[in-house]
C-alpha cells in the first residue's frame, strides 16, 4: 500500500464515512431480508391466504410478489442517490484535505 492509501485510511473523516456507508447499507440489506423472509413465511404458512384471490385473478401473493420487487428496486435507487450524493461529496471532502 502507497503512503498516501495509508494516509487517506487513517484519517478520521474516511473511518466515519465508511462506517456511515456500511450502517446505511447493512440497515437497507436487512430491510429487504426481512421483507422476503416474510413473503416466504407467508407462502409456507398460509398457502391458502397467499393463492386467494384479490383484483381479479391476481393472488394476494403476485402482488405481494410484484410488492417485494418494487421496494428493492426502490431501496436499489435510494443507495444510489445517497451514494452519488452525499457519500460522493464525503469522499471528496477527504481526498481534498
Amino acid at each position: 500500500m502507497t503512503p498516501m492509501h495509508e494516509k487517506i485510511l487513517a484519517k478520521p473523516e474516511f473511518k466515519a464515512l465508511v462506517a456511515r456507508r456500511n450502517r446505511f447499507s447493512l440497515t437497507l440489506t436487512a430491510l429487504i431480508c426481512t421483507v422476503y423472509v416474510a413473503y416466504i413465511g407467508f407462502a409456507i404458512l398460509a398457502p391458502a391466504a397467499f393463492a386467494a384471490p384479490l383484483l381479479g385473478s391476481w393472488s394476494i401473493g403476485l402482488i405481494a410478489g410484484f410488492g417485494v420487487l418494487a421496494l428493492s428496486f426502490l431501496l436499489t435507487g435510494l443507495y444510489s442517490y445517497r451514494a452519488n450524493g452525499e457519500f460522493d461529496r464525503m469522499l471528496k471532502s477527504v481526498l481534498r484535505n
